[in-house]
């Protein structure tokens, strides 16, 4: 019924409790997860996940905050991204939140990298996963200097984790990409928020835990996980005045639309 589009399930917070992730998300109706791979490093443990279970997909990236990491040639996504069960590539994006003494000009590495990504999935033609923060124009203006214009060739994609304003997702919209909303969408402080997921369409939309982070009230504080996704369609479902189960029926199709090559457990 639900689909957790995506969750980071080998990080400490939870490979070790696998298997009681695995029947809460029974329970509570949450049939699949995209699995995603924020370094080459973790690459291999996500994979086999992913290569483990039927309904867990994942992703190759490098997320744009790591520093430290291996640094991704378009050939190191290439070649990961024609392994069986990967179907996106990144997540990636570009992330000013955390400039401490630097400028927005010294994070010309996070525009290349982005750049990179962006380029791998042009060529393999599997959408990408967006991560913005503090940083909506540049990442608007890097995907239309790359060919993301909603035209043929262009990739396409999804703004994961969506905390932007109405206007950014408007931009994202106009270029192909779905946007996703987390648990964020139940805190009492995003109303804004709320006012976006009445504004975007329900086939453009996904949702997701981004596990372990941004549990959903009432379970704000606690570590998230996949099984906590119907809470972010419950708040959809409330802010459009339609039922939970349009919402989880939408935006399970449109994981299956966005990530070919998914279908039901």
């Amino acid at each position: 019924m639900f689909t957790d589009s995506h969750c980071h399930l080998v990080y400490p917070e939870l490979k070790d409790k696998l298997p009681q992730i695995r029947e809460a998300m029974q329970a509570a109706q949450v049939d699949r997860a995209l699995v995603i791979c924020t370094t080459l490093e973790e690459f291999d443990d996500v994979h086999a996940l992913a290569a483990e279970y039927d309904n867990f997909w994942c992703s190759v990236g490098v997320h744009p905050d790591n520093e430290g990491v291996t640094e991704p040639s378009l050939d190191d996504l290439l070649r990961r991204a024609m392994r069986p069960k990967v179907v996106g590539i990144g997540e990636t994006g570009l992330d000013y939140f955390r400039l401490g003494d630097r400028t927005v000009a010294d994070m010309a590495w996070q525009r290349e990298r982005f750049r990179v990504h962006i380029r791998a999935a042009r060529q393999t033609g599997k959408p990408l996963i967006i991560h913005t923060r503090n940083a909506s124009d540049d990442t608007l203006a890097i995907l239309r200097e790359e060919g993301e214009d909603a035209g043929t060739g262009s990739a396409g994609g999804v703004f994961h984790c969506f905390t932007e304003s109405q206007a950014v997702a408007r931009a994202a919209l106009d270029l192909g990409f779905y946007i996703s909303f987390s648990g964020i969408l139940t805190f009492k402080t995003a109303g804004d928020l709320r006012e976006v997921a009445a504004f975007v369409p329900l086939d453009r939309m996904l949702i997701e835990t981004d596990s372990p982070y941004l549990a959903p009230m009432p379970h704000r504080g606690k570590t998230n996980n996949p099984s906590y996704v119907p809470l972010v369609a419950q708040q959809i479902a409330h802010v459009r005045g339609v039922s939970i189960e349009s919402v989880a029926e939408a935006t399970s199709r449109n994981f299956e639309r966005l990530f070919t090559g998914v279908q039901s457990s």
